[in-house]
């Protein structure tokens, strides 16, 4: 962990003038308080003290003051402050007590983190982080959107595009966020980012980190960036597939591994497996949190319906990457549900959780379903669960299950659920222009 001396050195080397003080709502929107640089010193040793009333999910009027904990391993420059040099530490949130706040986020993982050490694991997770570019025009994208580029999948393309990904890659860079490898997804304007494996907490760090990074360059560069799941239903939509895998905590050896069985799984990653596909329909509400969410799942290319695992499949929920011999420490299981809308610290709990009540459990894990059994046995298709097809059906399944709900907690699923639902209320009062050029002159 930085020390406070390696801060203000870095403080004073690059000039910087601000620090921005993150955290998250329950939804994972990034909040942030300002302090000049020369209080900092301050914060780290008192925290700072804020009104929680107005922030989604956090508190009542009565209960509102929280304190936000800086956590000096989350120090960066901003690169895209440059007229006045901004530097930003992510927070923990305690109430006046010194207690860690019941409803943030961040510590909601930090908590599970915590049940998998006392079970002997640390917990690790890669994220592939898929977003659009659209043109923008006076300021605002044009109606109908307007995809910067028209590559596809993996195309190798000379237009401005390629540049301003990378520019992206090296802001993120600059914020000492590693980027395994970047490409082209499938739909015009599609692109993908993927991160450098890492612990949990560092990676949901990541994820929350670039989805500011991205959208700050895209805007120098006059560009829409979107995190959101389906944007136009002419255009695929847009998943954030997460690798993860469980490691001893003595000896950092990956806990999955087992190169005696056919997917070289241990019997702890069969455990763990089993416990998410058992859950996989509650952890939707959280890893496909959004109304527009369900505009991708089941219906956009590669995005999941059956819960389900496989090697091969792609349209499995969860699937078991191939590893070349020799680079056994690498395996881990890739979860296809999630969108980049997800609070990471949240998705991050609850898939962990659902995992850890399968080791509890000893759940028995279910046969995979190969492309093959899907083309050969339709029978045993219309036999498999499918996930929930409206965010409505997917809060209705998350009230049911005991252990997603335990992750969050009861603080954060209640001020969740009740958020979320009247989100899709909302949405299912909407009279669209779909119905109005079907129905109107019709009836």
């Amino acid at each position: 962990m930085p020390t406070k001396d390696a801060v203000f050195a870095a403080i004073q080397e690059h000039n910087v003038q601000f620090v921005d003080l993150w955290f998250t709502d329950i939804t994972g929107m990034v909040k942030s308080v300002t302090v000049p640089s020369n209080e900092l010193l301050n914060v780290i040793e008192s925290g700072l003290h804020f009104d929680g009333s107005s922030i989604e999910g956090f508190a009542r009027v009565a209960e509102s003051d929280m304190t936000l904990v800086p956590d000096l391993n989350t120090f960066a420059l901003l690169p895209w402050d440059k007229p006045y040099p901004t530097a930003r530490v992510i927070c923990n949130v305690h109430t006046l007590r010194g207690e860690p706040f019941i409803g943030d986020p961040r510590n909601a993982l930090i908590k599970a983190l915590r049940q998998a050490e006392e079970m002997g694991f640390t917990y690790k997770t890669g994220m592939e982080l898929e977003f659009f570019l659209f043109r923008m025009q006076d300021e605002r994208p044009l109606q109908p959107l307007v995809p910067f580029d028209s590559s596809s999948y993996f195309d190798m393309s000379m237009h401005p595009a390629k540049a301003v990904v990378r520019e992206m890659v090296s802001t993120l860079a600059e914020m000492n966020i590693q980027v395994d490898s970047t490409h082209h997804e499938i739909g015009s304007g599609q692109h993908e980012v993927d991160f450098q494996y890492d612990d949990a907490l560092a990676t949901a760090d990541k994820v929350l980190t670039a989805r500011v990074a991205l959208k700050a360059v895209a805007n120098r560069n006059s560009l829409l960036c979107t995190f959101m799941p389906r944007p136009d239903a002419n255009l695929p939509g847009s998943g954030m597939h997460t690798h993860q895998s469980l490691h001893d905590k003595q000896s950092g050896q990956n806990a999955f591994v087992d190169t005696s069985n056919e997917y070289g799984l241990s019997q702890t990653a069969k455990y763990f497996l089993a416990g998410q596909l058992a859950h996989a329909r509650a952890m939707c509400a959280i890893l496909a949190p959004l109304v527009n969410s369900y505009k991708r799942l089941g219906t956009s290319f590669e995005a999941p319906v059956y819960v389900t695992w496989a090697h091969i499949n792609r349209g499995a929920l969860i699937r078991v990457p191939h590893i070349t011999i020799g680079k056994e420490a690498h395996t881990r299981l890739e979860l296809r549900c999630p969108d980049p809308s997800i609070n990471p610290y949240l998705a991050s709990a609850v898939m962990l959780m659902a995992g850890l009540d399968g080791i509890r459990q000893q759940l028995p894990l279910p046969e995979p379903l190969e492309e093959t059994l899907v083309r050969q046995d339709r029978s045993r298709v219309r036999q498999l669960e499918i996930l929930p097809s409206s965010l409505g059906e997917a809060l209705d399944v998350l009230g049911q299950n005991d252990v997603v709900l335990s992750a969050l907690g009861p603080f954060i699923s209640d001020r969740y659920m009740a958020a979320k639902r009247q989100e899709f209320d909302e949405y299912s009062r909407q009279v669209t222009a779909w119905e109005l050029e079907r129905y109107l002159n019709r009836y």
